[in-house]
């Protein structure tokens, strides 16, 4: 596991993730993050945040969709769900 020091490129879309600033008390008081911010792809056209509509409809009945996201702490990558394209986007720090 490597830290991430520098804005990663999204392998789903070739585009610059973003940072976006991780929520300091969202559940009783107590943080999930172990880092400020997280990477995120919030370009709408990636493959992997416009394919995943399909697949949560398909798999969940669900209209929702999730982006790529790196923590930068530990180098990790995981999908973050959102409920549209806007979900999320108010905390963007850097673009």
């Amino acid at each position: 596991m490597l830290k991430v020091t520098e804005a990663p490129i999204c392998e789903h879309c070739g585009k610059k993730m973003s940072q976006w600033e991780t929520p300091q008390m969202p559940f009783a008081g107590s943080t999930t993050w172990h880092t400020e911010f997280l990477y995120i792809c919030f370009n709408d056209e990636c493959s992997y945040f416009v394919n995943g509509f399909d697949w949560m409809w398909n798999n969940y009945h669900r209209t929702a969709s999730y982006r790529h996201m790196i923590d930068p702490g530990n180098g990790l990558a995981s999908p973050i769900p959102v409920k549209s394209r806007q979900h999320l986007k108010e905390a963007i720090i850097e673009k």
